[in-house]
């Protein structure tokens, strides 16, 4: 069952008021239009509901020892690289394309405290190129769970320009809970331990809250 998410409610009514507003103007100038530009009309306004819906979303398992998808999706990279900005060492970096018709509510991959939390602005490259987790608009959340860290990057692209994060620094977070939205989606990208085992594949699918991305 989907609701609408909070984020979407003022987009929402002023798309409806826009749309009316549309609809009737057209059909005065074009008598007889009203059912072409109505439909036309709902028609947007479905599109629009839709990237706001807001599934209930229930992880399988609650084991902070798996790494869920923090974000519905495809998965575009799996690659050892350096990340610069808190861990400044070699991780395992998975990232996840959000397309405008995907959920774009983003949740808590694991458990634990959230041990680092930075808003970092910048541009709006298209989410698939390599410098848009470096340049582009973007949050940084770190999630801390005994002795292991997972970092969370969500990050703005080229349609997607407002990125929500509810979390606080010091906050314990559980397994699932829903962390933020970035409004026509864009990209997540998660940086692992090396040692962490993926399960997922480049191009594949995922569904944030059931599908597992790796075990650490």
């Amino acid at each position: 069952m989907s609701i609408i998410h909070k984020e979407g409610f003022r987009i929402i009514s002023i798309t409806a008021v826009v749309l009316v507003a549309i609809t009737v103007l057209l059909n005065r100038v074009l008598p007889g239009s009203l059912w072409y530009t109505a439909g036309l009309s709902g028609g947007l306004f479905l599109l629009v509901l839709q990237f706001f819906r807001n599934p209930r979303r229930i992880i399988p398992v609650t084991d902070d020892s798996i790494v869920y998808a923090p974000a519905d999706g495809k998965v575009v990279v799996i690659e050892e690289t350096e990340e610069p900005e808190y861990f400044k060492d070699r991780r395992l970096q998975v990232s996840i394309f959000m397309s405008p018709l995907n959920v774009h509510v983003n949740r808590n991959p694991i458990g634990g405290k959230i041990a680092y939390l930075k808003y970092h602005p910048g541009k709006y490259l298209v989410a698939w190129h390599p410098k848009s987790s470096t340049e582009n608009e973007r949050t940084t959340v770190v999630i801390q769970h005994g002795q292991t860290a997972v970092l969370l990057r969500q990050i703005a692209g080229a349609m997607a320009k407002r990125i929500k994060n509810y979390l606080q620094t010091g906050e314990e977070v559980i397994q699932g809970s829903e962390m933020g939205f970035i409004t026509f989606g864009s990209r997540v990208d998660l940086f692992l331990p090396l040692d962490a085992v993926i399960e997922v594949q480049i191009g594949q699918t995922v569904k944030g809250n059931l599908t597992e991305i790796a075990k650490l």
